[in-house]
């Protein structure tokens, strides 16, 4: 932000200088892409993704995982090296590219039916496909169902008055067997407004409770020295497995 400028009352500067906006536009989201404002990407494949592997694929080999709001995330590309197929959504186009050229994948580029406006990037393998396109616009209709998701940095992204919206999608995006694996977190939001925004537990059952069967995998101290710089003392980081009600009992959403 430039020195000089006013900070209305209420507001606060955000990490990188900017006036907070605890509501991100995507357009919000591809500047920070631009600006490399990425501290929300992780070098490395995410250390509870590989302790809790063996939840998303549930004895199976070679499934269909979703990827929403992935970026650049190394985890689809592990994903997809332990044969896997793999379909992320990325509204920043830099993100992309970006991942197929820091992986040394080669890659088609072309326009998605249906979605004016969008693409899809597919490794020449055909492991990994990534839309580029708004999550919103996103459907089973274009891609089809999946039987594992990673929802790592996605949801908690999410404005808050878009959750019900983003949850519905995502449980139209499950198959029958789907283990979906939720990456969340927990801390003072009166500290720091996010994103990544707090979800404690009870949000995650009003928001999947309906239609999902909700278990509380771990429960871990995430607290860095970034956090400590948005002025927090307790960062929660918190993992769930979620799955259809339907797969374990038909009637449940007739009751």
């Amino acid at each position: 932000m430039s020195a000089g400028v006013a900070i209305p009352e209420g507001k606060r500067l955000n990490k990188y200088g900017d006036l907070e906006n605890t509501e991100l536009t995507v357009e919000d989201w591809m500047t920070r892409w631009e600006k490399k404002h990425i501290g929300f990407h992780k070098g490395e494949i995410h250390e509870l993704l590989q302790k809790h592997l063996d939840i998303i694929l549930n004895g199976r080999k070679q499934i269909r995982i979703f990827v929403p709001l992935c970026g650049k995330s190394l985890d689809m590309k592990w994903f997809a090296d332990q044969g896997h197929t793999v379909v992320g959504v990325e509204a920043c186009k830099i993100a992309i590219k970006e991942f197929f050229a820091e992986q040394n994948l080669s890659h088609t580029q072309e326009s998605v039916p249906g979605m004016p406006g969008s693409e899809v990037f597919k490794s020449c393998d055909g492991r990994i496909s990534l839309f580029n396109c708004n999550v919103f616009d996103f459907s089973s209709a274009i891609a089809g169902k999946f039987d594992g998701i990673w929802d790592r940095g996605s949801l908690v992204a999410i404005n808050p008055p878009d959750r019900k919206h983003y949850v519905k999608l995502m449980t139209t995006l499950m198959a029958k067997g789907c283990h979906y694996l939720l990456d969340t977190f927990t801390y003072d939001q009166d500290r720091y407004a996010g994103p990544p925004f707090s979800i404690p537990k009870l949000a995650i059952e009003d928001l999947y409770g309906q239609s999902c069967n909700i278990q509380l995998i771990q429960s871990s101290d995430a607290l860095t020295d970034r956090q400590r710089l948005w002025g927090l003392d307790s960062f929660i980081e918190q993992i769930y497995q979620i799955t259809l009600k339907t797969d374990t009992d038909p009637g449940a959403l007739t009751h």
